[in-house]
């Protein structure tokens, strides 16, 4: 299985509602590994990586978050996976 490597900026309302919580969850259950942080200005950002077809699954999640969130855009980069990453974690910024 190939792996690959999605990088995502996620922004709207996204902080203060279980986003890192939720992707983490999402995440796990998909069997991705990577992270999760808040960014100072205010939006999510997660790399993931993983089998492409459940990355596709992730990067669609993650236009809609959990219920709270109101997600207004969605940055999608592909990149080459690096194998770099044990799990899915929350990172946190500061």
């Amino acid at each position: 299985m190939a792996l690959a490597r999605v990088h995502l900026i996620i922004r709207g309302r996204v902080q203060g509602v279980f986003f890192r919580y939720e992707t983490q969850m999402v995440a796990r259950r998909l069997g991705i590994t990577g992270w999760v942080r808040n960014n100072y200005d205010g939006s999510v950002e997660t790399v993931a990586e993983g089998a492409k077809e459940k990355l596709e699954e992730f990067v669609q999640w993650c236009h809609q978050g959990p219920s709270r969130a109101r997600v207004e855009s969605v940055d999608v980069k592909w990149e080459k996976a690096t194998g770099e990453f044990n799990n899915f974690s929350i990172e946190y910024s500061y």
